[in-house]
């Protein structure tokens, strides 16, 4: 939303947002409950059609004189020494070199330019891309026939199964985006093993009745649609001296389990645009300070993003993580200036960094698990404010020692 700011279409764009204010969490026996995300009324995440948000954008664009955008080429490679980039017609196959003063590439996790600077070997890039072994397939919801929402829309569906998960997101027209997150060959049911109309079917009845009972189109989109892998990349340097650039997923795409993806992508414009505000007079070291004011952060949430993989299809179904949730939603509605939960930190804190939010977070998280694990925190939880606070210091105490403690370990 900063960024939609800067070009004045947070308005528009919000317009194509659907709110979520929790997690409606479904059981294998048909029950539901919504976990909120924060315990701040004003506080939730949107769901937004990347399609819709990239038609506004690319409208946007063509507003400005100076701005040209070329449809149907495929960039294959970028000469970061001389600033060119080689380009193919994918109709007509044509190749055509274009050069340039500077080329900042925000070309995806398959970039050209970053795979050119790792084949280059002209100068020394570190390069990592690390697979889950689950992938993930797109499946839907369709809208009832009068096109309203087959099931609550103000929230993402979660169908936690330990080594697995279905999640369901809604879209405008009443439907909504379904993504199963499942193995390639692990367990009883994986990838490899779902290849027939009567297997997939199995496995969503046993595992999956409630979300099966919404999805009579089931098999068509789970035969239809690819199945697609799931990964992290990061690299470093994203400059080559003051020629080129990678922003974006180009320079560290992550798993989607934070919602994070494109509100990190965004929020490199926003840094970017802060430093180029501060005139340091010369690309290289324009590029080389956003770079080490931003690359702390993008790694910090390519980390967050695999602990929620890891807490959305497990732990959001266990009872002492629930009884975690119960007391930040407490701590969050009554002590809202006191107490952020992690979540809270990196989706809704715009003024603390993906890196502070995480270290922060991750204590949080072990102070107020340990003192449930030691039966330092009495449940059931008290309902009044005035019983809680002794427990919010407590946690807060404990914290503040593991935070010491990470930072005697040089974790900070």
């Amino acid at each position: 939303i900063k960024a939609m700011k800067l070009v004045d279409i947070e308005e528009q764009v919000l317009a194509l947002c659907i709110p979520m204010n929790g997690r409606m969490i479904h059981d294998k026996d048909g029950n539901s409950f919504m976990s909120n995300y924060s315990g701040r009324d004003h506080e939730y995440i949107n769901s937004i059609s990347r399609g819709g948000l990239n038609a506004l954008l690319l409208d946007e664009a063509e507003k400005h004189e100076n701005v040209i955008i070329h449809f149907n080429k495929k960039c294959k490679s970028v000469d970061f020494e001389n600033t060119t980039a080689l380009f193919s017609d994918y109709i007509t196959n044509d190749q055509f070199i274009e050069d340039a003063d500077i080329i900042i590439a925000t070309d995806g996790a398959g970039s050209a330019m970053r795979q050119s600077y790792y084949l280059g070997k002209k100068f020394l890039f570190s390069f990592s891309q690390d697979y889950l072994t689950h992938g993930y397939k797109e499946l839907s919801i369709l809208p009832t026939n009068d096109g309203g929402y087959k099931t609550f829309k103000n929230a993402l569906h979660i169908w936690p199964r330990g080594d697995f998960m279905v999640i369901a997101l809604p879209n405008l027209d009443g439907s909504f985006t379904v993504t199963l997150f499942l193995s390639y060959d692990q367990g009883k049911y994986n990838f490899n093993n779902l290849t027939t109309p009567e297997i997939v079917e199995e496995f969503f009845k046993k595992e999956f009745p409630d979300a099966l009972e919404l999805m009579p189109n089931l098999l068509d989109d789970f035969f239809d649609n690819p199945t697609a892998p799931l990964g992290t990349v990061k690299c470093y340097p994203w400059h080559y001296k003051g020629n080129t650039l990678l922003m974006g997923d180009s320079a560290h795409a992550i798993v989607p389990f934070y919602g994070q993806g494109m509100n990190a992508s965004f929020e490199d414009v926003v840094e970017f645009d802060a430093v180029l505000d501060e005139n340091h007079g010369n690309w290289e070291a324009v590029f080389e300070t956003y770079q080490n004011n931003r690359k702390k952060d993008t790694d910090a949430i390519a980390d967050l993003a695999i602990d929620n993989f890891h807490e959305m299809k497990d732990h959001v179904a266990n009872p002492i993580f629930q009884e975690k949730r119960k007391l930040e939603m407490a701590f969050e509605k009554n002590f809202p200036d006191d107490y952020s939960s992690k979540y809270s930190l990196v989706t809704f804190n715009e003024d603390i960094g993906y890196r502070e939010a995480m270290l922060r977070g991750r204590a949080q998280d072990k102070a107020i698990l340990n003192l449930l694990s030691d039966g330092e925190i009495e449940l059931p939880l008290p309902d009044q404010k005035v019983g809680l606070r002794p427990i919010l210091e407590k946690v807060i105490k404990e914290t503040e020692a593991i935070l010491e403690d990470d930072r005697v370990a040089g974790l900070k």
